[in-house]
């Protein structure tokens, strides 16, 4: 009895072993969820790619910065958020202050992305970085009139600068890498310098500031790259007017460097499906992944073998500034106080 019923099990064991062998691999299964601080429209089709070709879900939960750190905070170990993702080196700075991200180590990710665009602790992880040069009216200012940012603060700038207010995390961040640079006595005299040239009050965002040169309101800003690369291909066609009277100048490619950050992400401190978590954030470092940061959202691609869009190309190669952009969000504090005492509104 027991021989006729091994012989009779033996083919369908085989049959069973052989379809495993032929079968293609298994995809991951579960799910993945993401607080992010981006717009969906700038990560959505990724998060769509990374699900197709993993099998696993991805939940998107976006709102600002500030809310979304809170809600971390609040929910504590209740938190259905495995991933944070934000936009600045400051934000995640301060999440990881705020004890809501736990320390990952991945080959993968040290691989791509430069130590000087990472926490180096490990609690965070840059994904596509923005430069902010000085941009300036094509028509009215001689590029060989600008060298550095300090230079903004001289007299002859007076009534010619537009910027965003300082609650601008951008803005912080920028201040934040000239005291890593040059100390904050030295950085607070040039803040003040600079108020002294604003051509208005500070207002709008990086774009409006673009707006505005082309308006004739001002004749030099500070922007992100990518707000210009956005409004150069843009559908609309004020924005893309008004963006091609701007030109980009890189400053300080004698000393420091282009003041750079980045968007990044973390695995939240009471993640859930933590290893999804690692795997799409590695997956957010991949070739396939930084492409799309460049060509689509005209960011500067964290890895760098893989080269920047043909828009970014047009402005030519800079230097970036090489301080560890976590720099920019332990000052943040101090860059905050420090505008505030400049009057920087």
């Amino acid at each position: 009895m027991s021989n006729r019923l091994q012989s009779r099990t033996l083919p369908s064991v085989c049959c069973v072993l052989l379809a495993s062998l032929l079968a293609p691999p298994a995809l991951a299964d579960g799910e993945v969820n993401i607080y992010s601080a981006r717009k969906e429209d700038l990560i959505k089709p990724l998060l769509d790619d990374f699900s197709q070709q993993t099998g696993i879900t991805v939940n998107l939960v976006t709102g600002k910065e500030t809310e979304l750190l809170q809600r971390l905070q609040s929910e504590g170990i209740n938190t259905p958020a495995d991933l944070l993702l934000t936009s600045d080196a400051g934000r995640l700075t301060a999440a990881r202050q705020a004890q809501v991200l736990q320390t990952i180590q991945s080959e993968a990710l040290e691989k791509h992305i430069p130590a000087a665009y990472r926490d180096p602790d490990g609690y965070w992880y840059g994904l596509s970085v923005r430069a902010r040069p000085i941009l300036y009216a094509k028509d009215r200012i001689k590029p060989t009139a600008l060298s550095t940012y300090e230079d903004l603060a001289a007299p002859r700038w007076k009534g010619k600068l537009c910027v965003r207010s300082s609650d601008s995390i951008y803005n912080q961040s920028l201040v934040a890498g000239m005291i890593a640079h040059h100390g904050e006595a030295n950085t607070e005299t040039w803040a003040k310098g600079l108020v002294a040239n604003f051509a208005r009050s500070p207002k709008g965002g990086d774009r409006d500031q673009i707006k505005a040169i082309a308006a004739g309101e001002c004749d030099l800003t500070l922007a992100n790259t990518y707000y210009l690369g956005g409004m150069l291909t843009s559908s609309d066609q004020a924005e893309q007017q008004a963006a091609t009277q701007v030109a980009v100048f890189w400053p300080d490619a004698k000393t420091t460097g282009v003041h750079v950050n980045v968007s990044g992400a973390g695995v939240t401190a009471h993640a859930k499906n933590r290893d999804n978590a690692v795997k799409l954030l590695e997956f957010l470092a991949s070739d396939q992944a930084q492409r799309w940061y460049a060509d689509v959202n005209n960011e500067y691609p964290v890895n760098p073998a893989i080269p920047p869009s043909a828009t970014l190309k047009a402005w030519g190669a800079f230097k970036a500034d090489t301080l560890n952009v976590a720099k920019l969000g332990e000052l943040n504090a101090e860059a905050i106080k420090l505008m505030d005492r400049a009057g920087w509104k």
